[in-house]
């Protein structure tokens, strides 16, 4: 025997997104202990640590959702569904990104396969940096040369493999902090129109999730 379940409510689709953002947002503020000996990847252990669970709860809830509900879908739903599918999509795309950085660095300082390690390490043709400019202050240069010490690595070389650490942490807090504003954007729409007695519809640009909208706009900017 069917039976036939009510569709959620606008709080109820709107609290799946806030869920979904709040969820992105945490990835940002997990932290990873990192040995001495590998500081320089400190800036991205906690997110390459925290992201494939993130990914991976995220996934499982979007099953739910979509298995729970009946149909046919209203536009409500297909509206939540489209936010909450890209910004998975998204998250995973990104967190990828990350890993490759972070495989990247890990070959240029020598590290080895450890698979106990949240790092997954690869193989490629970094190239040395020995001519590198350092501007620092006394304090600083000391501090590094300390830290480039302890990691087994040249000053120069362990400098070279924290920046691109910090640009790895950079580029996926932009991503996850884009993420998640947009998932709120798009709670707060559906919240919005379900203080009135209409159906969410529309077949203008402003209708569609806003991480929908600023992929569309990335795509036209690279055309």
């Amino acid at each position: 025997m069917t039976t036939d379940r009510a569709p959620l409510s606008r709080t109820d689709l709107a609290g799946l997104l806030t869920e979904a953002s709040q969820s992105v947002s945490a990835i940002l503020t997990t932290e990873y202990p990192t040995a001495p000996s590998r500081s320089y990847l400190h800036p991205v252990l906690g997110a390459l640590a925290a992201g494939p669970q993130v990914v991976g709860e995220l996934n499982d809830r979007l099953e739910g959702f979509v298995a729970d509900e009946p149909r046919p879908a209203t536009p409500a739903v297909l509206f939540t569904l489209a936010s909450y599918a890209l910004a998975l999509g998204w998250l995973t795309e990104s967190l990828a990104e990350l890993t490759t950085a972070v495989d990247r660095i890990c070959t240029r300082a020598g590290i080895p396969i450890e698979p106990l390690d949240p790092v997954v390490t690869a193989r490629d043709n970094a190239e040395h940096d020995s001519n590198f400019d350092f501007s620092f202050s006394a304090l600083e240069l000391a501090a590094i040369r300390s830290a480039a010490e302890t990691a087994g690595l040249p000053p120069a070389d362990y400098v070279a493999v924290l920046s691109e650490s910090l640009l790895a942490a950079s580029r996926i807090t932009d991503a996850c902090v884009e993420i998640s504003s947009g998932l709120l954007e798009d709670a707060a729409c559906i919240l919005g129109e379900a203080m009135t007695d209409h159906v969410w519809v529309g077949d203008g640009p402003n209708s569609l999730p806003t991480l929908v909208r600023s992929l569309l706009a990335r795509m036209e900017a690279t055309q």
